[in-house]
């Protein structure tokens, strides 16, 4: 008598993972990227390297000050 031989799913399986592991990763990523759309990081940016520029230029401390005194 010929048995039936069962049917491997395994390949199956392992396809299946791979497929939504790529589908959360993109999902993720475009979910992380969205606050850069808004601007708000350019914005903050421009504020912070304004504020460093002031900070270089404008250098407030008398020479006792720089001497440590």
């Amino acid at each position: 008598m010929a048995e039936e031989q069962e049917k491997d799913y395994f390949w199956f399986y392992i396809g299946g993972l791979i497929a939504a592991t790529i589908v959360l990763v993109l999902m993720l990523k475009a979910d992380e990227t969205k606050h850069l759309e808004s601007g708000a990081v350019a914005s903050l940016q421009k504020e912070t390297f304004s504020k460093i520029e002031t900070r270089k230029t404008s250098n407030n401390s008398s020479a006792s000050a720089i001497a440590g005194k």
